[in-house]
């Protein structure tokens, strides 16, 4: 079979030479210490990943690397990605919601997120593959579907004391779930930025999917923004939507070390806005520099720009599937939503993948 990966020089990526390399390797660098603390046994299996031994020498190289154009010219191969089952590719974004929340179920804050009770059991390989279940809950010994969102949200976790904060809407605690972590703004004071812990495992569905199936909105009106402007004018309807994607996100409160940078992501160091990138890691290790060209939107209603600049693949997602699919990390708060909420761009992605790797792989030229 055809290697979907197609060798290209650094001149040929539009834009290469006048993005900012030194933001990005402090970028990297980040993704470095995650690296070199992984073991053999811990070594992402992705089909692109290499030998763990490759990433570490480039890891060691990054930390001291100057100038850092040099480093990523010398030390990376670019590759075009041409996947076959995505020609145009999908690139979209997301952002860290910010809401206000209360430490007290108190008046109009009635609404729960929850830390990862436990019960919820993450099964081994062997058992997913005999049940078809990643996560779940032991019932008489044996693995069985955890509670659906409808469930959790109709009481079945209550009593439990696994309340970690209380929203004002449901919709809020939703969309939080979707971005994986948010910032919530206490009645009580203060900043407390939830990330994510565990989920339920089971199946997650696109609520937008679900709209656009019923003809209720058409595919090319999906956002985050119209999604929300509809459950909005319509709540009994909404909370019905939200029940039929049973996935349920339990959170964490993140202890942060910079509060200008995101939420941990799968890597779990923070993810840097314009410069994160969750990628799908059945084929892409993390801490894969990846160039991206693509339309975004530029936070105006309908105007776009292009957007040519390298990221890091430093998170992943349950909707972030195939070859050339990325999910852009925008940052937090309003702003960030009216660029990430809307995204939906086609676009080409190029990896660098480290020269040893690329030797590794057969696909050096």
């Amino acid at each position: 079979m055809d290697s979907p990966l197609e060798a290209v020089a650094f001149s040929q990526l539009d834009g290469w030479a006048v993005d900012d390399h030194e933001a990005v390797l402090a970028v990297l660098r980040r993704s470095c210490v995650a690296i070199l603390h992984l073991t053999a046994d811990s070594h992402c299996q992705a089909r692109f990943a290499g030998n763990l031994q490759a990433w570490r020498d480039v890891a060691s190289a990054a930390l001291t690397a100057s100038p850092a154009r040099q480093f990523f010219e010398t030390q990376f191969q670019p590759y075009r990605v041409c996947d076959p089952e995505r020609p145009e590719g999908l690139f979209t974004g997301y952002f860290e919601p910010e809401v206000v929340g209360s430490l007290k179920a108190e008046g109009e804050f009635c609404v729960p997120v929850y830390r990862p009770p436990a019960d919820l059991v993450t099964f081994p390989e062997a058992m997913r593959q005999r049940h078809g279940l990643t996560a779940g809950r032991l019932v008489g010994g044996k693995p069985g579907p955890y509670f659906t969102r409808r469930e959790i949200e109709q009481g079945a976790l209550d009593g439990r004391g696994l309340e970690i904060v209380w929203l004002r809407d449901w919709a809020d605690a939703f969309f939080i779930h979707i971005q994986g972590s948010g910032r919530i703004r206490l009645r009580q004071g203060g900043i407390m930025r939830l990330g994510y812990a565990a989920k339920s495992g089971l199946p997650y569905t696109s609520i937008g999917a679900v709209l656009a199936d019923r003809g209720i909105m058409s595919r090319e009106q999906l956002s985050m923004q119209s999604i929300r402007e509809w459950m909005v004018q319509n709540p009994a309807e909404a909370r019905a939507l939200m029940w039929e994607n049973q996935s349920f996100i339990f959170f964490q409160v993140a202890q942060l070390e910079d509060a200008g940078l995101g939420a941990l992501g799968a890597q779990d160091v923070q993810l840097t806005p314009r410069r994160s990138l969750a990628v799908d890691r059945r084929f892409w290790t993390l801490g894969t520099p990846v160039w991206l060209d693509a339309d975004v939107p530029a936070g105006d209603e309908g105007s776009m720009e292009r957007f040519r600049q390298l990221l890091i693949a430093q998170d992943t997602g349950s909707a972030i599937r195939g070859l050339a699919r990325g999910d852009v990390y925008w940052g937090f708060g309003d702003s960030a939503g009216r660029i990430a909420g809307p995204m939906k761009s086609s676009g080409d992605m190029y990896v660098l993948l480290p020269c040893a790797v690329a030797e590794e792989l057969g696909l050096r030229t």
